[in-house]
């Protein structure tokens, strides 16, 4: 089953699983998730406290975090005049979520419900990628053990005069996937067809999750991945809640295609770079759409 071109994949389906996710990963960067596992109860009740943390006063967002690229607060700006949003770097070093939610006053009840379902979207995250592993015929290891992961919650103010207007601008995630619940009654996502350059819609259905797939997994899989671009536009004037987990890089190790994946017929496609260095990149040379890897392609040898 498809939707305008963007696969459906029923995580609970184990007829060609793993195949089916490789192929999504190459063929568009982008699929979405049926069966995941994560109640949808859970599912509804993060979404109301995520609204409701976003429609907290701008001081106690803000609180004393200073400007910058680990900003827990991102306010409407130029390119993005729509949206803004809350984030914690990483959520699997110990205590930071906690804090974080702390730091804004989050009740016992949405504190709970805030760890309870960051914790399901990481282990999400760790089950997709070792199917993903299975499917490349690699060994299914804890491939996110101990990778800094990025929980983020986003609200789009749009109203009448927004219509047709960019929420979010064009680009790729750095990281290795992106785990989204989109909003169910709001429209907005849309991806980039590889093969004909087309935006397709990528429509909400309720209940489920949107996983894209970002720069280091690109690098990772040698080439045989997608790092879909993708923008958030506004089909209609109303408040728009997303929710993500963005699995980033290595921490302690280098971004690098596992010698499995590299052979006569597969030569390295990028030479290996620390995570952090390239993410600056990305900011430093205005890439997101992931130009900045360019940067680290390897040389051909004849």
């Amino acid at each position: 089953m498809e939707i305008k071109g963007v696969p459906i994949i029923d995580l609970q389906d184990p007829c060609g699983l793993t195949e089916k996710l490789v192929k999504a990963c190459g063929e568009w960067g982008c699929f979405r998730l049926v069966n995941h596992g994560i109640p949808l109860e859970l599912m509804s009740e993060t979404k109301v406290v995520c609204r409701s943390l976003l429609d907290l006063p701008l001081e106690i967002k803000q609180g004393n975090c200073p400007p910058g690229p680990d900003q827990r607060y991102t306010p409407p700006n130029f390119a993005s005049p729509y949206f803004e949003g809350l984030n914690i770097r990483d959520m699997t070093s110990p205590g930071a979520l906690l804090d974080f939610l702390c730091q804004l006053n989050a009740s016992p009840q949405q504190r709970e419900i805030i760890l309870k379902y960051s914790q399901a979207l990481f282990d999400l995250a760790k089950d997709v990628g070792g199917k993903i592993m299975e499917g490349l015929g690699l060994a299914r290891l804890e491939i996110f053990k101990d990778w800094p992961c990025r929980f983020q919650m986003n609200k789009y103010n749009y109203g009448p005069e927004s219509v047709g207007s960019t929420g979010a601008i064009m680009h790729s995630d750095p990281g290795f996937l992106t785990i989204l619940q989109d909003d169910e009654l709001v429209n907005g996502l849309e991806v980039v067809n590889k093969f004909t350059g087309e935006l397709v819609s990528v429509d909400p259905i309720p209940g489920t999750l949107v996983v894209n797939i970002g720069d280091v997994a690109q690098v990772w899989s040698n080439g045989r991945f997608c790092n879909v671009t993708h923008r958030v536009q506004c089909y209609q004037p109303t408040i728009r809640i997303s929710i993500a987990l963005f699995v980033l890089g290595p921490r302690n190790a280098k971004v690098e295609a596992p010698l499995e994946l590299v052979d006569s017929d597969h030569p390295r496609l990028y030479n290996p770079f620390d995570f952090e260095e390239y993410r600056n990149l990305r900011t430093s040379t205005k890439s997101p759409t992931g130009g900045a890897l360019e940067l680290f392609r390897a040389a051909r040898t004849k």
